[in-house]
């Protein structure tokens, strides 16, 4: 059995790692609760966006010079991904799933693939299994705006209408509930709005007309799309951050009974040894 100067320092020990981990869990729930109101809030925008570009399509005419960034391609010559993780690890299995997700995809592609990579635990991961990463966009804020997210729309768009990429898509953590973050693989070129029928199709007017606000919308679209992903990842983040951080005070604590038991068993057997050792000496004397 271990010395009692030894467990009385691991006791310290393990508490003062409790301190830091209850500290992190409530600094994570604080963060939570803000990405979580810009993620809902950002929800019906994308929605609405999205029931627009709907709208355009379901009234579009094939005399129309549509955008580049609705055009398929015939073939799939190279796909580019989007992978959204976080910067810093100590959120469960939350940078595990994404990359496992992300790869499954890569393996499942025949055309050659590179990678943008937006967090530094997906660059790192990309890195360390020699994939190309074409761009890195790393320390983003934990509150972010759409200017963070203009330069990578910027460089898919602009890679998707030079035929670099035949396709991009889109890699990232949806936050369903603080126990539940959900890996998502979203194809964002080209730009596939859903379809509906003419008659459903609503009485907007459009000015100057519709292939004019088409064309000045579709950017917008591409950059509200990695704005949601973004604040969802972040939400996403900050929850598996909190659960896994309160699991860890949790198991600290536990420890630490263990280790306060371990301790009274070990002065108890000194006890006990001083204890005969005295008998023994008076047996001795007498």
């Amino acid at each position: 059995m271990p010395s009692i100067r030894m467990i009385r320092r691991r006791i310290r020990s393990v508490q003062n790692t409790a301190k830091i981990t209850k500290a992190m869990s409530m600094i994570a729930a604080s963060k939570m609760r803000r990405a979580q109101q810009k993620a809902l809030a950002a929800r019906p925008y994308a929605e609405r966006m999205r029931d627009v570009l709907a709208d355009l399509a379901a009234q579009s005419s094939a005399e129309w010079d549509l955008p580049a960034l609705l055009l398929p391609r015939e073939e799939i010559r190279r796909v580019e991904v989007i992978h959204i993780t976080p910067d810093r690890g100590l959120c469960g299995g939350l940078n595990a799933n994404l990359n496992r997700r992300a790869t499954a995809f890569l393996l499942e592609l025949t055309a050659p693939a590179s990678i943008v990579a937006a967090g530094k635990k997906g660059r790192d991961f990309m890195v360390r299994y020699g994939r190309e990463v074409r761009a890195e966009f790393t320390n983003l804020t934990d509150n972010p705006t759409i200017l963070d997210v203009a330069p990578i729309a910027r460089i898919a768009i602009d890679d998707y209408v030079s035929g670099h990429a035949d396709q991009v898509h889109l890699v990232y953590s949806q936050f369903v509930s603080t126990m539940v973050q959900r890996p998502i693989l979203r194809q964002l070129l080209p730009i596939q709005p859903a379809e509906i029928e003419r008659r459903q199709a609503v009485g907007y007017i459009y000015e100057p007309d519709m292939l004019a606000v088409l064309r000045e919308l579709l950017p917008r679209f591409v950059e509200m799309q990695l704005y949601h992903a973004l604040v969802e990842s972040i939400a996403s983040e900050q929850s598996a951050r909190m659960v896994a951080m309160r699991s860890a005070t949790d198991a600290a604590l536990d420890m630490i009974g263990g280790l306060t038991l371990m301790l009274n068993k070990a002065r108890q057997e000194s006890i006990t040894k001083e204890l005969l050792d005295i008998v023994g000496g008076v047996a001795a004397l007498e």
